[in-house]
């Protein structure tokens, strides 16, 4: 019988180093997945940090094990970014706890939706998106001048009001 993990989530901003370097490691990730940076190099820019600062990182153990995170797209949108899990954390739906939590989180801010994008050759997160209610759209910008981004949306129940004022998650 598999131990059950014990997650200890907690909330940064987007220069946590930690988030810094689960960052470099999807960027690697995504390198070996599609063959190289020049087979992505259309994607590179928009994976900038700059503009988040909604992060949420996952120990286990007091070892960094994932992150997550959303910045504010438009008043009523925020965008998930830089989803990520470790290696000996992956397949123990640690993502799937992420992926709440910062629904939440978007949520308590005032958000009415997300977005995302992804590529059809992470077929792990086009599956988790897919079942937790994200429905495929057409590619929003700046990915609209990428044809192989694959751009997902989920409606949020949030109050119009506070969209996109910062609350504490």
């Amino acid at each position: 019988m598999e131990e059950k993990l014990q997650l200890r989530f907690q909330w940064a901003d987007g220069t946590h180093p930690d988030f810094v370097r689960f960052s470099a490691c999807l960027e690697s990730y995504f390198d070996r997945l599609v063959g190289g940076k020049e087979n992505r190099g259309g994607f590179i820019p928009y994976n900038s940090l700059r503009e988040i600062h909604d992060v949420l990182l996952v120990y286990v153990q007091g070892q960094a094990a994932a992150c997550g995170s959303f910045k504010r797209k438009s008043e009523d949108t925020a965008e998930i970014k830089r989803l990520y899990v470790s290696e000996p954390f992956r397949g123990k739906g640690i993502s799937r706890q992420i992926m709440q939590k910062l629904e939440q989180a978007a949520a308590r801010q005032g958000f009415l939706r997300l977005v995302l994008q992804t590529r059809e050759a992470c077929t792990a997160a086009v599956h988790l998106y897919e079942s937790m209610g994200y429905c495929r759209i057409s590619n929003y910008p700046p990915y609209d001048r990428l044809p192989l981004a694959v751009c997902f949306e989920k409606r949020l129940a949030g109050r119009r009001e506070n969209a996109g004022a910062k609350v504490q998650p």
